[in-house]
């Protein structure tokens, strides 16, 4: 069998990664460069600062990358890029470098949507099998898609405010948590009661697979300012422990039934959110108990990085999928 590997460059957002994936399976190098430490001090993410590190980070990563992997540059057969959606400073900075490798090497560049490479982020562990519905689940995205085969998207629900990971940023924040809050809020739910307090569970007029976490933000904002007026004291690990058990209750509950309604027996959770122990727990659960397949990544591989855009690029270049170099940043290919 012929091998094809892809180089891939991912900086949607804070962290900077590149990888070299042979045909969309094996893995020879996957290396993050992450700058949480950076944007903490900041309490997220800077958009001009997160630009400034890719750009001084990046080279130096693709030459790890190609260190670890035992190739050289000749030996790849396509570039490929996120170029949306994301931070459109840090997307130029990947963007840029890929057409310049591109051109240098006269090789093919193929662009790869992020939120594709979050739901491929699963083929590299898992033997997955169409037709599927993936939630992803992430601090800019919170989405189903419906798949009956590779490359083909349908768009089945997104949010319609704050993604869930925002949501969880944002009540991390306004306890002192520090960023990012997800880690924290879920690390601090494992210590409390999810039944402590009655936040609401928004789940849209009847059908919707859309989501909404806006009001369950304001009620637990509400939640905390009313507690500190009345000058109660706040159990931080109840309140975590009952806002993300809100927050489960209907990405799981959405999930399910968004399966059943496609009529499909495989269900992927994938994106930054998809490694909150609370939500893995929960969606197997209901998926043993519903007879469904469950396919989740690896727990490095539900955050950023660039093995997942490897992944979908090795697909789209065997698709035929080029671009040329007048390529922009978040000009993606799209979702549906």
């Amino acid at each position: 069998m012929d091998t094809c590997k892809v180089l891939a460059v991912e900086t949607s957002c804070d962290e900077t990664a590149i990888a070299i994936v042979e045909n969309g399976k094996r893995v020879l190098a996957n290396k993050v460069l992450s700058q949480i430490e950076i944007h903490k001090v900041f309490g997220g993410v800077v958009p001009e600062v997160a630009s400034r590190h890719h750009l001084e980070g990046i080279l130096p990563l693709v030459e790890e990358a190609l260190e670890e992997a035992n190739c050289t540059l000749d030996e790849i057969e396509c570039i490929a890029v996120t170029n949306g959606p994301g931070l459109v400073g840090a997307l130029l900075v990947g963007v840029s470098v890929a057409k310049s490798l591109a051109y240098g090497l006269n090789k093919p560049l193929v662009p790869v949507n992020h939120l594709a490479g979050h739901i491929y982020a699963c083929f590299l562990d898992n033997p997955v099998e169409f037709p599927l519905v993936a939630l992803i689940v992430s601090g800019g995205h919170t989405d189903l898609i419906y798949m009956d085969k590779h490359l083909s998207f349908e768009i089945m629900g997104q949010t319609r405010d704050d993604a869930a990971g925002e949501a969880f940023d944002k009540i991390a924040r306004a306890m002192g948590l520090g960023y990012p809050g997800g880690p924290v809020v879920d690390k601090r739910a494992q210590k409390g009661d999810a039944s402590a307090i009655g936040f609401p569970r928004v789940f849209l007029e009847k059908g919707s697979f859309d989501f909404s976490f806006s009001g369950l933000k304001s009620a637990v904002l509400n939640f905390l300012h009313n507690s500190e007026q009345r000058q109660e004291a706040i159990n931080v690990d109840d309140v975590c422990a009952s806002f993300q058990q809100a927050v489960v209750d209907v990405l799981v509950d959405k999930t399910i039934e968004c399966a059943k309604f496609k009529g499909v027996d495989n269900v992927i959770i994938a994106g930054g959110v998809s490694a909150n122990s609370g939500l893995r727990k929960s969606i197997e659960k209901r998926c043993n108990e519903e007879g469904l397949n469950l396919f989740r990544p690896s727990l490095s591989l539900c955050t950023d990085n660039a093995a997942m855009i490897a992944t979908v690029g090795y697909y789209l270049y065997k698709a035929g999928v080029r671009a040329d170099l007048e390529l922009n940043a978040y000009a993606s290919m799209p979702l549906g």
